[in-house]
């Protein structure tokens, strides 16, 4: 089994757990860490164990979605350094997780980002009433800066995923690399923007519930 599958099935765990303990009530888990550090995939195998190996209805819900629009950044001069702590909607996505915790309406309409245009598309996903648990996965739920930290309070269960310095640059480029960007483009965003923004991460977040290395 790999070092990620185990890290999964033990969050999907822990998560089953907390439901059954909660009398019928939706729970909330986040998954924090920062960009490259291996989150996204492991809040998604979490919600697959789940759906089907615990037999419950889950959901995953990245913050992503609340990514400031492009013209919105660049009216704040902020469109280089997107993913920077300042060009979320944190209140937005404070106002989300708290409805999605309540569980009153049939259906809520929750955005996702799109990569491949680099946007957020409102109403990108439904999560209905009948959903128990939701994964929500992303680089500042355990931020202890204003007023990111009024979010950790909200979920009934934490977790950070660690990575250190040298890996996460070498996942970064990867990623990069991946869309076609040239080297120095790469480079530029690496150095310039998504390092120091995981390495503000990794030093500015609250302690979790469960800390994981995934070097």
């Amino acid at each position: 089994m790999s070092k990620i599958e185990g890290n999964a099935r033990n969050i999907a765990k822990i998560a089953a757990q907390r439901f059954n303990e909660s009398n019928g009530r939706r729970v909330l888990i986040a998954v924090a860490g920062a960009p490259g550090s291996g989150k996204s995939t492991l809040a998604e195998r979490a919600v697959e164990i789940i759906n089907k190996d615990h037999h419950l209805n889950a959901a995953l819900f990245p913050m992503d979605g609340y990514h400031y629009d492009d013209v919105v950044l660049e009216q704040m001069g902020r469109r280089p350094y997107k993913g920077a702590i300042d060009t979320f909607d944190a209140h937005g996505l404070r106002h989300m997780l708290k409805r999605l915790k309540a569980n009153e309406d049939d259906v809520v309409a929750v955005p996702v980002f799109d990569r491949s245009i680099e946007i957020a598309r409102a109403g990108g996903n439904l999560i209905p009433r009948s959903t128990n648990i939701i994964v929500c996965e992303g680089n500042y739920l355990l931020a202890r800066q204003p007023p990111w930290d009024k979010l950790k309070e909200i979920f009934d269960f934490t977790v950070f995923v660690d990575v250190d310095e040298d890996h996460l640059r070498q996942r970064l480029q990867n990623r990069w690399r991946s869309y076609g960007l040239d080297p120095k483009e790469i480079n530029r965003k690496v150095e310039e923007n998504d390092l120091p923004n995981g390495l503000a991460i990794v030093a500015g977040s609250a302690e979790p519930d469960l800390r994981i290395e995934n070097n």
